[in-house]
C-alpha cells in the first residue's frame, strides 16, 4: 500500500449537499427552504420568539435551585460490581478504586468520585474505595 493510495471505507464519507445551485441539483431554487417568510430568509433568529407576547420560558415561574458546586459522581449498581467479578475483570484481592473500575469497563469516568447503589446482589467481599454509598448499598453489602 502507498501513500497515495489510502482511501476512506466506502460511505464513510458523505459529501455535503450544495443548495440553491440549479434545478439539476435536487435542491435548487428555493433551496429546501419553501416560499417567502422569514425562515426563507437568511439571519433568522427565532428560537423562543412568539410575535412580541411574552415567551412560554419566560411567563414560567422560576423554580428550585441548581447548585454550581455540587459534585457529580459517577454511580455504580451492586450487579454490575457482581458481573465484573464474575467475568474476571476485577481483582478482588486488593483494594479497588475508580481507576480500576474504569479499567473493567463497568464505568466510563471516574468524573469526581464513585458513589455505590443498592440495585442487585453481591457475593463476594471487595475492598471499595468510593467517594459514597448509598443506604441501601451498605446494608445489601454487609448482608
Amino acid at each position: 500500500m502507498k501513500l497515495n493510495e489510502i482511501r476512506d471505507n466506502e460511505g464513510a464519507h458523505k459529501k455535503r449537499m450544495r443548495v440553491g445551485r440549479g434545478p439539476g441539483s435536487g435542491k435548487g431554487k428555493t433551496a429546501g427552504r419553501g416560499v417567502k417568510g422569514q425562515k426563507s430568509r437568511s439571519g433568522v433568529a427565532i428560537g423562543g420568539f412568539e410575535g412580541g407576547q411574552m415567551p412560554l420560558y419566560m411567563r414560567m415561574p422560576k423554580r428550585g435551585f441548581n447548585n454550581p458546586n455540587a459534585l457529580k459522581l459517577a454511580e455504580v449498581n451492586l450487579w454490575r460490581l457482581q458481573d465484573a467479578v464474575d467475568a474476571k475483570k476485577l481483582d478482588i484481592k486488593g483494594e479497588i478504586k475508580g481507576d480500576a473500575l474504569v479499567a473493567a469497563g463497568v464505568i466510563r469516568r471516574v468524573k469526581d468520585g464513585v458513589r455505590i447503589l443498592g440495585t442487585g446482589e453481591i457475593k463476594s467481599k471487595l475492598n471499595l474505595v468510593v467517594w459514597s454509598a448509598s443506604a441501601g448499598a451498605v446494608k445489601a453489602y454487609r448482608c
